[in-house]
Parts: structure tokens; C-alpha cells; sequence
């Protein structure tokens, strides 16, 4: 080959080449696609997958749902209860505790529910009224369901509705997951943990900070208990539900903006909601649901 051959050949070969911006676009373009099809999967997985029978899944009669007596609490307590397992009811002690109890007897009579009327607030015992409703049964499949919001500026929130706020959305669930995961451990059973976020806990919501706080914690709660108890059997699980029509919006101390908002596009806590639940338990740890 002469000189002048040899050099066309390496004019061509670098002709042929890969620029290095593409190059360089493509190594950090990998992890986005990588990223962005390790979500989908699970996502779409999660639309065509079955509603999972819970008491069959984790060999359950029991069920234990706080907040259970309106909105998301009492459509988780119907579901579980059209699935056969007998329910326990962790919720204030009002009129809606009561009608739901009485509504599930009806409608279930061969099974059993129990209620526990508490209030999640500092310095109140709850968990011995749950330890009591619960002492002769066991309880594999756990809802921390129950929450509310204070809203206002912080400077001019009366610092008791802040903590009040803290120990019903955050603390509660801790208190209610150690006590029922340490008996799951124990018993070397199969259970899940479930709770009920919100998208709140990635944004910042002024005039709300308490509960997005609370929120950003379970969520992140619920992210580091699924890989320690993943390996026992224990399902753990936080869901981020679109805004939902229920006694939530109703007692607000004050009329924010983008809350109304949510309040106006909020959709009902059916069983439709429920089972797009309870098919996030044992696919993923954290479900953005709206």
C-alpha cells in the first residue's frame, strides 16, 4: 500500500468515527433510560396486575386500619372486609366510627370488627386501647391510614396543634408499625405495613408545613423499613393518593389557595381507589398515585 493510501485509509476511519459529544450524550443518556424503564415497568405492572387477596397472601384473619371511619380509612375497611378478613378500626370515637362499624356489620355479619376510639395527641396512651383491641388476635396487615392538616403561618399556629399535627400523621404510624412489626418478626410471619402519604412530602407547601413534613417523613419511613423487613416477608408500602373528597377539607382553621384547589378536584374514596391500593403492596415501596 503506498503512503497516499494508507493516509485515505485513516481519513475514512476517522470519518467514521463517533464525535465525542455524542459519545459523551450516550453515557449520560444510559442511567435516564435505565432510570425511566426500571419506573415504567413496575407502573404499568401495577394497572394490569390483579387486585391481590390480601387474606390469602399473607394466610390473614385481621386486619387493622387507622382512620377507618370515613374517606380513604373506611374504603380500605370495606375492601379488606369484601375479602373475607375481620377488621379492626383505629379512629377517633365519633358519629363516623360508629356508622361505619355498624354499616360493615351489616353488610359483613358473619365477620368481626372492633373498634378503638383514640386520639393521636401527645401525651395520650392510644397505642394501650390498640395493645387491648388487638392482645387475643393476631394482626399481619397494618393501615397507617389515619391523618389531618393544620393550616396558618407557623409563627401564629399555637405550637400544641403543630405537635398534635406531628404525633397524629408521623409518630402514630411509627408507635403502630414497631408494635405490630416486632409481633410479625417474632412469630417469623408474613405480613404488610402500608401508608397513606401524600405528594405533599416532595413539595413545599406553605401555610402547611406540618403535614408536608410529616408526609416527606413517612414517606422516607416507609422507603427504609421496606428493605429491612423485605427479606422476612413483611411488605411495606407508602402511597401518594390524588386529593380525595372526605371530612379532611372540612375543618381547616384557614382557606388556602392551592388547597382549595385540591378540595374542588378531589375524587371519591371508592373501591376503585382501594384496589389501586392494595395492588401497590409487594411491588414497590413508594406509589405516586396523583
Amino acid at each position: 500500500m503506498s503512503t497516499s493510501d494508507a493516509g485515505i485509509g485513516t481519513c475514512e476511519a476517522s470519518h467514521g468515527s463517533m464525535p465525542p459529544l455524542t459519545i459523551l450524550a450516550m453515557i449520560f443518556a444510559f442511567p435516564t433510560v435505565f432510570w425511566f424503564v426500571a419506573y415504567l415497568i413496575p407502573q404499568l405492572y401495577m394497572v394490569v396486575r390483579p387486585v391481590p387477596d390480601l387474606k390469602k397472601r399473607y394466610n390473614a384473619e385481621w386486619a387493622l386500619v387507622t382512620g377507618g371511619g370515613s374517606g380513604i380509612g373506611k374504603a380500605l375497611a370495606f375492601k379488606l372486609a369484601s375479602q373475607g378478613l375481620n377488621i379492626v378500626i383505629v379512629s377517633l370515637d365519633d358519629n363516623f366510627l360508629k356508622s361505619t362499624m355498624r354499616e360493615l356489620a351489616e353488610m359483613y355479619p358473619k365477620q368481626s370488627f372492633r373498634a378503638a376510639g383514640v386520639t393521636f395527641s401527645p401525651g395520650v396512651d392510644y397505642m394501650a386501647k390498640i395493645n387491648a383491641a388487638t392482645k387475643d388476635i393476631d394482626v399481619p396487615i397494618v393501615f397507617n391510614n389515619a391523618g389531618f392538616m393544620v393550616t396558618g403561618f407557623l409563627d401564629q399556629t399555637p405550637i400544641g396543634k403543630l405537635l398534635a399535627n406531628i404525633e397524629c400523621n408521623a409518630t402514630a404510624s411509627v408507635n403502630i408499625s414497631h408494635f405490630f412489626v416486632q409481633k410479625l418478626v417474632a412469630k417469623k410471619a408474613k405480613g404488610c405495613i402500608v401508608f397513606t402519604s401524600s405528594v405533599a412530602g416532595f413539595i413545599p407547601t406553605p401555610f402547611a408545613a406540618m403535614y408536608a413534613s410529616t408526609k416527606a417523613f413517612v414517606s422516607q419511613f416507609a422507603a427504609c423499613l421496606h428493605i429491612e423487613v423485605q427479606s422476612l416477608g413483611i411488605d411495606v408500602c407508602a402511597i401518594h393518593p390524588s386529593p380525595v373528597k372526605s371530612q379532611f377539607y372540612t375543618n381547616l382553621d384557614h382557606k388556602v389557595d392551592m388547597i382549595e384547589k385540591a378540595a374542588t378536584s378531589a375524587v371519591s374514596p371508592d373501591e376503585k381507589l382501594a384496589d389501586t391500593m392494595l395492588k401497590s403492596i409487594g411491588v414497590c415501596a413508594l406509589r405516586d398515585m396523583g
